[in-house]
């Protein structure tokens, strides 16, 4: 028998409150307690654990929600579930908690879409507003834009309140140097490039629920008024005076674009105010070998008195805020950095002519820093978004029951990870934000830097079209920078259009649909007899939905391996077609089998049209288009055969195209290289220009394969001599043309 009590004589800090352990009960065990006006602090762990409420009263958050915790009160919380208990009465809460490992009730947890859902919440999913100093070229569209669009397509189809959110961040000192250059006053320019902006989202099929511009949107200057003095009036934002930077000629104040200088935490070349290196910020004024933009002369060093936060006092506030939510370990490694320091007291004021001056009398000749601004222009996204959806919801009156979303590049890391949580704390000290972060890096452009500035960049507008959007939003995604810098180049976007879209998917699709026209008269069989081989393909393709729906779900989002499932289900389905055409062809009495392999590589398709909504909305809509089915609005729980019956038009569906020049190429070539490659398993680059087949090793065998292959994609009759010959492969992919073009009708030739 075991008898333990509970004694406050014997508690110790954990979790930020305190606890006692229990011995003996074969579990782990203890007694705990919160004092009024306290909470534990916010933690995940793989244990499942319960707790029963002794004595007070109080609230249990878990995952955001608020449940009531009484005398009697039992709660059992899953693997991975972040919980809280929080006293809201006038007396100690006590409670008794047990918890244990199991292996696989932790599994399940960790995979269960349902305990990674928002339920009824409503979802706010902003990128960071774009500097109208120019328009969006590609390393912008593949970090907060494209990932932040993919994300809420993907929450919607799971049934959540979910919404897109941004706008143009008009006030930015970038916007001032680009209207000197451009002979515009700053509002102009914000404009133009603003709508510039928007049109770009529009042709990369980024929809937006909210686009706040915000030098003209109503409110939006008086409520930063009010979001400001919220601050001043915590009593840690006050002015303050500081070291400060001037131009020697025009005694201007510098920050931001006005300055270059070292690092003082890494060294590495920055401008004034935060490096996008290290991502630490810098006061201007600490600086190594400072020199103004404009001229490059050494600036005159002086005093300026600014609004200043002392950041270094909300340390612990900001580790609290990270164990909440979703926060990368780059983000936490780059607090822990910031926080070293023995002091960091950050203006968020600066005297300039162009912004939103503070209300506060001290406030004259000043602007609200841009960055400190975004924190109340998130809220203010939320309240305009409100307004047209009928909702309550007030930038000044932030609800605990609000998920927020953030998508940004690392540069902006400081502001979003650090300095906004403690703003709002200071701002509604009622309020814990609920927030996730995820940041990309930078994106590379031929092994340099995307820069507006410099001009180095491939546009949206020059590349996005209704032909082409598919092409550049799957390549982006294929090569985002997530947690690494990766590199667009133009030669390996043109090779991924050329092999692995057009010349794999769209080649599978288009015979795939050759074969239910000829076979099954242009609609999909119902499955027949199933082999092992057939079974273990649906589960396959079941195990390619679980990774790709854990791919853009909330905890493991990443657009990189979503790309690489959607391939690898479309590689699978073009290995198991070849499979089964090669056992299968010319054998009557497998019809029964045949039916099933033609049923399953539908229902791959159908899982393709509806994996790749996310990533790639009109090509999803069109191949369901052609699968006789809606457009794709409700994420696949398991995978589904195409009902028998169903109308199959893919024999000559277009999804992506090639540039002019690419398909001046005999059309074939493409198209039988892939199989070659395939059959023979090649390498995907490996060069195939003067190579006969028998010299890559064909056997009898694979060359059955492939005349079957050729007869069923282009109707074309090749003999085993002409394949096994002494023609190289382009020179029988030119012969496949040539048949092709004489085989073809009148009406069809081009």
């Amino acid at each position: 028998m075991i008898i333990d009590t509970y004694d406050d004589s014997v508690l110790e800090d954990a979790f930020g409150i305190d606890m006692s352990d229990i011995e003996g009960l074969g579990t782990g065990a203890g007694w705990g307690r919160v004092r009024p006006g306290h909470a534990s602090d916010s933690h995940q762990h793989d244990e499942t654990e319960m707790f029963v409420i002794v004595a007070g009263e109080g609230e249990f958050v878990v995952d955001g929600r608020r449940h009531p915790a009484r005398p009697g009160t039992v709660a059992l919380f899953e693997p991975f579930e972040s919980h809280v208990l929080e006293n809201t009465g006038a007396t100690d809460v006590v409670f008794l908690t047990q918890y244990w490992r199991d292996p696989d009730r932790a599994l399940r947890s960790a995979a269960d879409t349902g305990r990674k859902s928002f339920g009824d919440r409503p979802v706010f999913v902003f990128s960071t507003p774009p500097t109208p100093n120019g328009d969006l070229h590609l390393g912008h569209l593949s970090g907060p834009y494209l990932g932040a669009d993919a994300y809420t397509r993907f929450q919607r189809m799971n049934g959540a309140r979910v919404w897109h959110l941004t706008g143009s961040d008009d006030f930015q000192s970038y916007v001032t140097a680009a209207a000197r250059a451009e002979d515009r006053t700053p509002a102009e320019t914000a404009a133009h490039y603003s709508a510039e902006i928007a049109e770009t989202l529009r042709l990369m099929d980024i929809p937006l629920d909210q686009y706040t511009v915000t030098d003209t949107a109503p409110g939006y200057r008086d409520g930063l008024r009010e979001f400001f003095s919220k601050l001043v009036s915590s009593g840690s934002v006050a002015p303050t005076p500081g070291d400060s930077l001037f131009d020697p000629e025009t005694g201007q104040y510098l920050y931001e674009v006005d300055v270059k200088g070292g690092c003082p935490g890494c060294g590495h070349g920055t401008s004034g105010n935060i490096c996008e290196e290290c991502g630490e910020p810098n006061t201007v004024a600490d600086l190594t070998d400072p020199v103004t933009s404009r001229s490059a002369a050494t600036p005159r060093r002086g005093t300026a008195t600014r609004f200043s936060l002392p950041l270094h006092e909300f340390k612990d506030a900001v580790a609290d805020h990270h164990r909440l939510g979703r926060t990368p370990a780059r983000l936490r490694e780059l607090a822990d950095r910031i926080f070293a320091k023995a002091r960091l007291d950050i203006p968020v004021s600066h005297p300039s002519s162009w912004g939103v001056g503070p209300a506060e009398p001290a406030g004259e000749g000043q602007v609200i820093w841009v960055w400190p601004e975004m924190s109340h222009g998130f809220l203010h996204g939320v309240e305009a978004l409100g307004a047209g959806l009928g909702e309550s919801w007030r930038a000044g009156e932030p609800e605990q029951d609000w998920k927020i979303v953030h998508f940004f590049g690392y540069d902006n890391s400081f502001y979003h990870g650090v300095l906004y949580p403690v703003l709002y704390k200071l701002a509604f000290p009622d309020w814990t934000p609920d927030i996730d972060y995820h940041v990309n890096e930078f994106y590379l452009l031929e092994g340099s830097k995307f820069s507006t500035s410099r001009r180095h960049a491939i546009w949206g507008k020059e590349i996005l079209n209704p032909d082409t959007v598919d092409a550049v939003r799957y390549f982006l995604s294929s090569t985002r920078p997530e947690g690494e810098r990766t590199d667009f180049r133009r030669a390996a976007y043109e090779t991924a259009l050329r092999d692995t879209l057009v010349g794999t998917w769209q080649t599978w699709l288009n015979d795939l649909g050759v074969r239910v026209a000829k076979t099954y008269d242009g609609v999909a069989p119902d499955a027949g007899t199933w082999t092992p081989e057939q079974s273990a393909f649906l589960a396959r393709l079941g195990g390619r939905l679980t990774a790709l729906t854990a791919s853009l779900g909330p905890e493991g989002f990443s657009l990189r391996e979503a790309a690489a499932e959607l391939t690898g289900l479309v590689e699978d389905t073009v290995r198991f077609s070849r499979r089964e055409a090669a056992l299968l062809a010319g054998r009557a009495d497998w019809h029964s089998e045949l039916r099933t392999a033609t049923a399953l590589e539908l229902a791959a398709a159908k899982l393709l049209a509806h994996g790749a909504a996310p990533l790639m909305p009109r090509f999803a809509a069109r191949l369901t288009d052609a699968l006789g089915l809606p457009e794709p609005t409700a994420w696949p729980r398991t995978v589904e055969l195409l009902a028998p019956g169903t109308p199959v038009n893919l024999a000559d569906a277009v999804f992506f195209k090639l540039p002019e020049d690419a398909a001046a190429e005999p059309a074939p070539l493409p198209w039988f290289s892939e199989v070659v490659r395939e059959i023979l398993t090649l390498a995907p680059d490996e060069d195939l220009t003067g190579r006969t087949l028998s010299a890559l090793g064909t056997t009898s065998l694979s060359a059955v394969t492939l005349q079957y292959k050729i007869l069923e994609h282009l109707d074309v009759d090749v003999t085993m001599e002409e394949l096994l010959g002494d023609l190289d492969v382009p020179a029988l992919a030119a012969l496949l043309a040539e048949r092709a073009e004489r085989a073809a009708p009148e009406g069809d030739r081009s």
